[in-house]
């Protein structure tokens, strides 16, 4: 399968520190001294305001501990979206509604933004690479086509590597739009892998949630295919809608993307590397707030 600023600065400059001290993390397993990280976050006042929220406002936590914050900044570079969708042979939702979903984030796209979509089976491939055309997309769809079984974790895996990271750190507003009802069936790469990849990268998982067609079967080392939708969102920091509300969910989206997305850069104290750190990120009342779970081990015992 063939892939293809003012913030920029900002978080260039962020990243220096921690990519330097990131090339010794084979030899050690703690570090004592702090590490800069940066993570990107959604956040907006609950009555609306259009003030920007700044670093006094906030707090962050790891592993239960506060850290100190170097900055926190509205992001305002364009949105690089994925649109992941399941085309497997026994998916419950026709073909219209998937092509449907994905034209509806054309319509909503702010200028700047762009869209890559990338239909999946066995294996995963390339429907229509970065474009802003509605007309180039809704031609390209006709390429979707449902057979063969859903291999979720490998397809979503392998479009954040081959599409999104090369993007990084130039943009870190990237997203994933998984256009499934969460169901796997034979991917080489586990659930654990698949959450602790998307952690690591940054990547934020959106849903657009498909009926469940395994009447809620259990699968071996992995929760059932609803519960599969529900944590990728809620470790990555997204949100997940059903996709009758398609239309609603691409403005939602766009808008948070456009409007409430902001990079927050904080000293580590005391990484473990061969363990997960919870993160917790909170607001003052009125600042409502989401960002992934964690910083998943970088090395492994």
């Amino acid at each position: 399968m063939r892939f293809s600023t003012l913030v920029w600065i900002i978080v260039v400059a962020l990243l220096a520190g921690h990519q330097t001290l990131a090339q010794s993390r084979n030899s050690i397993k703690t570090s004592p001294v702090s590490e800069g990280a940066v993570l990107s976050v959604f956040a907006e006042r609950v009555d609306g305001s259009a003030t920007p929220i700044t670093p006094e406002e906030i707090s962050l936590y790891e592993r239960g501990n506060e850290q100190r914050l170097r900055n926190f900044v509205f992001d305002p570079s364009p949105a690089r979206i994925l649109l992941l969708i399941d085309n497997s042979q026994t998916l419950r939702a026709e073909i219209p509604v998937l092509k449907k979903a994905v034209m509806e984030f054309a319509y909503e796209i702010f200028e700047g933004d762009q869209l890559f979509v990338v239909g999946y089976d066995e294996q995963p491939e390339i429907i229509q690479e970065w474009t802003d055309s509605a007309e180039k997309l809704e031609t390209s769809l006709s390429a979707i086509r449902k057979k063969g079984n859903p291999y979720l974790f490998d397809a979503l895996s392998t479009s954040i590597n081959e599409v999104l990271v090369p993007l990084t750190p130039g943009n870190r507003k990237t997203v994933v739009v998984l256009i499934s009802d969460g169901l796997d069936r034979g991917s080489k790469t586990s659930f654990k892998e698949l959450v602790a990849e998307l952690q690591e990268k940054d990547v934020t998982v959106y849903a657009l949630q498909i009926p469940d067609r395994s009447n809620g079967a259990f699968r071996r080392n992995q929760p059932k295919a609803p519960a599969i939708i529900a944590q990728l969102a809620e470790e990555t920091g997204g949100l997940v809608f059903s996709i009758d509300r398609a239309r609603e969910a691409a403005k939602i989206i766009c808008d948070e993307l456009k409007k409430s997305r902001y990079l927050v850069s904080y000293f580590r104290q005391n990484t473990v590397l061969s363990e997960d750190h919870r993160l917790l990120v909170v607001g003052r009342e009125g600042i409502k707030i989401r960002a992934k779970s964690a910083w998943p081990a970088t090395v492994k015992e």
